[in-house]
């Protein structure tokens, strides 16, 4: 059996089982992916002032690049993922012959409305002590699952798949680094800590949030960028780089919302990071819901493509100016069976 179908058999197994991946597994999983970020090229991800890497992902040239969007524990867009068709060949086997490249725009956790009823249930467990706990295992049995997919493919191909950083890469809810606390259906952000510690342990809670840390903001492609958000204003090079310690850097990429960005921010960033190439070039990010496949803020320069409802993929080739309607579309449906 080849790489890739031991890795789609892995996926499949995890996309179907809906059941909590097992602890010592997690953590071994968990510890490859923390040894992928730790070492990163240092061509790709450029070292900040301490010999870390850094915030920025220059992406590999030459290569297509596929833009995921928000994935919110939905492990059936990982398998569809993985066998999206790019110049005929699977996206994995392209993935794992250097051919292509992956950037998701974060958002492992929570399944948000999709699972809100399930939400609720887990909320009047959590308010019991979790002396009860199945709808919460269930909603942390696809995160769980989903951030496990990410982290197996990041140790797999660590120069070729990358996971940036989003507002809900916070597994310990904390009020700093950038983060927020986080509740919208529930009190989910408490409530995915206090699971974690009842039923994983504080010791790999600790090692998810550095996970989380170490995770890059901001990529540069072939007449793009990409982050988690809209910037919410100009962020240069350096700044981008030396992000660890800049918790307004953190939180202006993850957090912002429609409306929230300084004018030209967009603009100011495609010119400043692309330079020549930034003629007809676009900004890619997430974080905020879209009907159909894509929304257009920023004078048309921002694309928003996160869809809740869908498994929506930008494929954007090397050698040309991104356009929407050409490189956005939708992926079928990889629903978890049995």
């Amino acid at each position: 059996m080849s790489d890739s179908d031991d890795l789609r058999e892995v996926f499949r197994r995890l996309n179907r089982a809906g059941e909590l991946p097992e602890q010592d597994a997690l953590s071994e999983i968990l510890t490859a992916a923390q040894g992928a970020l730790d070492t990163e090229d240092p061509v790709i991800r450029p070292r900040d002032a301490a010999g870390r890497p850094g915030g920025l992902l220059l992406l590999r040239p030459g290569i297509p690049t596929v833009v995921v969007p928000d994935l919110h524990a939905r492990t059936g867009y990982m398998t569809a993922l993985t066998d999206l068709p790019i110049g005929g060949v699977p996206l994995l086997d392209r993935l794992l012959a250097g051919e292509a490249q992956v950037v998701c725009v974060g958002d492992g956790f929570h399944s948000e409305a999709r699972g809100a009823e399930r939400w609720r249930e887990a909320w009047n467990e959590y308010r019991g002590g979790f002396r009860k706990h199945s709808a919460m295992d269930e909603e942390m049995a696809e995160g769980l699952s989903l951030m496990a997919m990410v982290m197996i493919l990041k140790a797999a191909v660590p120069g070729h798949f990358h996971f940036l950083k989003g507002n809900h890469e916070n597994v310990a809810n904390s009020d700093d680094g950038g983060n927020r606390p986080f509740g919208k259906y529930a009190w989910e952000g408490q409530m995915v800590r206090d699971w974690f510690l009842a039923f994983l342990g504080e010791d790999l809670l600790d090692s998810w949030a550095d996970f989380e840390g170490s995770l890059p903001l901001l990529a540069v492609g072939d007449r793009f960028l990409i982050s988690h958000a809209e910037p919410r204003r100009f962020y240069g090079r350096s700044e981008v780089i030396e992000y660890r310690n800049d918790d307004e850097l953190i939180f202006g990429f993850t957090w912002t919302g429609n409306g929230e960005a300084e004018e030209g921010s967009v603009d100011e960033m495609l010119a400043s990071y692309l330079g020549a190439d930034e003629e007809g070039a676009l900004y890619f990010g997430g974080h905020r819901p879209v009907r159909g496949t894509y929304s257009l803020r920023a004078s048309g320069r921002y694309v928003q493509i996160h869809n809740p409802d869908a498994y929506v993929v930008a494929v954007l080739e090397s050698g040309r100016a991104p356009d929407p309607e050409r490189d956005i579309y939708l992926m079928e449906y990889r629903e978890a069976a049995g």
